[in-house]
C-alpha cells in the first residue's frame, strides 16, 4: 500500500485499508478462508520464507486482517515522527479480543522470573490477567500510585526485575489518569519498556506514541469498533523488529487470531470513528455537568469535570475528555439498582463504546472476580454506576436520566 500524508483523521479511516483485489470491490472484501493456496513447491517455500504471512494460514494472518491493521496503525502514527524526523511508522496485531492482545503482550515481554509494574484502578479483566494467570506463569505484579513519582523511583530501584510498566488511561471505571510521558522517561531511563491501553480515549483522543510508549493495546470492541458488533483486540508497536518476530510468534501460537468477518465489521466502524467520537464527547460533557449539580448524586468521576483529581493530566495528554463516567448515588447500592432498572432510553449491558449509552453497575459485573477490599480501596465501590455515553440526541438521554433519577 502505498503511504499517503493524508491532513485528517477521518480521511484516514476511509483511505487507508487496503484495496488490492481482484475483483474491484469498492469495500474491502472479506477473506473467509482457513488456507491460501499455491501456484508451485517455489511459491510456498517463498511465502513461508518471507515477511508476508497474510497468505499462508489465516492463523497467521489473512488480508482483511492486514486492512484493519494497516488503519490502526495509522491513525495511532497520525501525524508523529521517528527519531531520523521521517513518518512513524508502526507495527498492529488484530486479536480475536483484547484479552487475546493483552495475553500477546505481556507474554512476549515478560518471562518467569520478571516483573510487571501497573497501577490500582485497571478494568477488571486486566487486573485478573496479571495477578492470576501471570503469577501462575512465575511473573510478579506489583501495583502502585504511578502518578507519585516518588514512589515511582523507589519501587523501580527496589525491583530491578521489572521489566514493563502497563499503563490504562482513562482507566476503567474511575477514570483516573496517569502522565505518559513522565512515566515513560522514568521508565526509559531505567532500560524499562511502557505500554499503554488506549482502548477509552482512542487514537483520535490520545497518541501515546507522541508521549514515549513502546507499546499500545486497544479492546477494539469498544470505540474503534464503535458498534457492539464484534470482538477485537489490537498489539501495537514501534521496535518493528521486535512486533514481527518475538511479539508475532506468540500471537500466533497462542492461536489468538481474529476472523475475517469481525475484521471487515471493524474496518467498517472504524470510518466513522471521529465523527462518532466528537458526539460521545460533547454528549458526555453535558451528561457530567447534569449529574453533577443534581441532587441525588453523590459523585461524578468524569476528567472533563475540573473536580476530577486528573483534570490537568487529562486535559495536557487528550484532545477531548475521553466519553466515560461512573458516578455514586447517594442512596447507595439500593438506589443504584432503582436507578438503573428505570431506565428507558439507556442500555443495561457491560462494555463501552457503541453508539448507544451503556450503564453498567462495575461491583457486580465488570469486576466482579476482584476481591471487595481492593475494588473499595480503588474506588470502585458497591454503588459505583458506569456509564459510556452514546451519540443519541442530548435531550433524549437528559430525559431519560431526569426520569430514572426521580424513582430511587
Amino acid at each position: 500500500m502505498k503511504k499517503k500524508n493524508f491532513k485528517g483523521i477521518s480521511t484516514v479511516t476511509l483511505h487507508t485499508a487496503s484495496t488490492e483485489n481482484n475483483n474491484f470491490s469498492h469495500t474491502t472484501p472479506i477473506y473467509a478462508t482457513s488456507t491460501f493456496t499455491f501456484d508451485s513447491t517455489d511459491e510456498g517455500m517463498e511465502r513461508f520464507k518471507g515477511e508476508d504471512k497474510t497468505r499462508i494460514y489465516t492463523r497467521w494472518g489473512n488480508p482483511t486482517f492486514t486492512a484493519a491493521q494497516d488503519v490502526i496503525a495509522a491513525l495511532e502514527a497520525f501525524g508523529l515522527k521517528n527519531e531520523k524526523g521521517e513518518q512513524l511508522e508502526l507495527k498492529a496485531l488484530l486479536h480475536s479480543s483484547g484479552q487475546a492482545a493483552m495475553s500477546t503482550l505481556f507474554f512476549s515481554t515478560l518471562s518467569a522470573g520478571d516483573t510487571l509494574l501497573s497501577h490500582y484502578s485497571l478494568y477488571g479483566g486486566t487486573q485478573e490477567l496479571m495477578q492470576k494467570l501471570l503469577l501462575e506463569a512465575g511473573i510478579k505484579c506489583i501495583l502502585i500510585d504511578v502518578r507519585d513519582a516518588t514512589l515511582l523511583e523507589k519501587t523501580i530501584k527496589e525491583n530491578a526485575n521489572i521489566k514493563l510498566i502497563h499503563l490504562e488511561t482513562p482507566a476503567n471505571p474511575t477514570l483516573q489518569c496517569v502522565d505518559i510521558e513522565a512515566i515513560c522517561k522514568t521508565a526509559h531511563a531505567h532500560g524499562i519498556r511502557v505500554s499503554v491501553d488506549n482502548t477509552v480515549a482512542t487514537p483520535y483522543l490520545q497518541q501515546p506514541f507522541a508521549l514515549g510508549a513502546d507499546f499500545v493495546f486497544h479492546s477494539a470492541t469498544k470505540f474503534l469498533n464503535g458498534h457492539g458488533s464484534a470482538l477485537h483486540g489490537v498489539l501495537l508497536g514501534k521496535d518493528l523488529e521486535f512486533m514481527k518476530t518475538k511479539v508475532w510468534k506468540w500471537h500466533v501460537l497462542l492461536g489468538g487470531n481474529s476472523n475475517a468477518f469481525d475484521a471487515y465489521l471493524l474496518i467498517q466502524g472504524m470510518k466513522t470513528l471521529e465523527i462518532r467520537m466528537d458526539r460521545h464527547c460533547s454528549n458526555t460533557q453535558k451528561v457530567a455537568q447534569f449529574l453533577d449539580q443534581h441532587p441525588s448524586i453523590e459523585k461524578v468521576n468524569f476528567t472533563g469535570l475540573s473536580s476530577h483529581p486528573d483534570h490537568a493530566i487529562a486535559s495536557k495528554q487528550m484532545k477531548q475528555h475521553a466519553p466515560l463516567i461512573s458516578f455514586e448515588l447517594k442512596g447507595g447500592i439500593e438506589a443504584g439498582k432503582k436507578f438503573i432498572d428505570a431506565l428507558e432510553v439507556c442500555t443495561r449491558a457491560v462494555s463501552l463504546g457503541t453508539v448507544d449509552t451503556l450503564v453498567s453497575h462495575p461491583a457486580t459485573m465488570t469486576h466482579y472476580g476482584i476481591p471487595k477490599e481492593e475494588r473499595i480501596k480503588y474506588g470502585i465501590t458497591d454503588g459505583l454506576i458506569r456509564m459510556s455515553v452514546g451519540i443519541e440526541n442530548y435531550e433524549d438521554l437528559e430525559a431519560d436520566l431526569t426520569q430514572a433519577l426521580a424513582k430511587i
